[in-house]
């Protein structure tokens, strides 16, 4: 069993099609099947359904493997790396995840930073959901997250740094008059706005939703879907209001922050894979991360209720 055939085998499992796999990987198309077919011949069992009518189909083997063999190729990449750094080969690369509204609030800036301290590590930003973010993270296609702590627990098979705790506000526009006279509403008294919520991922849309749950009303919903950026714009624009982090106020004049009674608070927090060790590039990014956190929670930088928590040496 090689790295290759197993690249291979994932790249038919991606996109079900050997042509386009055989595309993807950069080779002809009877070598990848050629390899793939000495895969199978290894293992004892067929891992690809040639026979499906909309393109080759997992065999229940081939499920089996999918999820070691991302993990496998990712251990191989993560090794490579770490070596090369130490031998000094090349300053490292970090592919880096996070939440549009953290993107929007805080990372920007970080990355900025990083850059000027490392200009030689290569730097990869993939902007998601944290539910998307977390299953990348599981399959080795990111080296870091800032991701949404869930309610139910942190998933075991990753280690995580809590690094901000931040409140969920009612944005509405400016150019409105305020959805609450006194500077603050309740969810029975936001179920009577219409709603913009982002898509199904977002991490803020499924709090929300379940707030409304918990205190027994029905949302009426003005738009559903989007990102948080057009969530926003939406809102500028007068579509609806929406509850949005608070890190994403800063810099928007034409949106107004009305806070929720009782509150809703999230925590953020910087996740990896507990079963690798970090990267010195990793390690960088996580010091350029909180020590930029620091310097902006001392300056007062923050807009609305967000707190940095004090995390421990790792």
């Amino acid at each position: 069993m090689t790295f290759t055939q197993l690249a291979y085998f994932l790249a038919v499992a991606d996109v079900r099609s050997f042509t386009r796999a055989a595309e993807s990987v950069g080779v002809a198309q009877p070598t990848l099947s050629r390899q793939l077919k000495a895969l199978e011949t290894e293992l004892g069992a067929e891992l690809v359904d040639r026979g499906g009518r909309d393109g080759p189909v997992l065999t229940p083997a081939g499920e089996a493997l999918l999820p070691l063999a991302r993990r496998m190729l990712a251990d191989a990449d993560s090794a490579r790396t770490a070596v090369a750094e130490i031998v000094g080969l090349r300053s490292g690369r970090v592919r880096v995840g996070a939440t549009p509204s953290l993107c929007i609030g805080v990372l920007a800036d970080v990355l900025r930073v990083f850059h000027e301290q490392h200009p030689d590590i290569r730097l990869e930003l993939v902007e998601d959901g944290s539910q998307p973010l977390v299953r990348s993270l599981a399959r080795g296609e990111l080296d870091l997250a800032l991701v949404i702590v869930p309610s139910t627990g942190v998933d075991p098979a990753l280690h995580t740094t809590p690094v901000l705790r931040e409140r969920l506000s009612v944005a509405s526009p400016t150019s409105e008059r305020s959805p609450a006279s006194r500077g603050s509403m309740s969810i029975r008294e936001l179920g009577r706005r219409s709603l913009v919520v982002p898509r199904r991922g977002y991490d803020v849309r499924e709090t929300t939703l379940q707030a409304f749950a918990d205190a027994g009303v029905e949302p009426r919903f003005a738009v559903e879907g989007g990102e948080m950026d057009a969530v926003l714009r939406m809102v500028e624009a007068g579509t609806g209001v929406a509850v949005v982090p608070d890190l994403v106020f800063a810099g928007r004049p034409r949106l107004r922050r009305t806070v929720l009674t009782p509150p809703l608070f999230r925590t953020v927090a910087l996740a990896r894979r507990a079963d690798l060790t970090p990267t010195h590039a990793m390690r960088a990014f996580r010091t350029s991360l909180l020590s930029f956190l620091a310097v902006l929670s001392a300056g007062d930088g923050f807009t609305g209720d967000v707190q940095v928590l004090r995390p421990a040496t790792e």
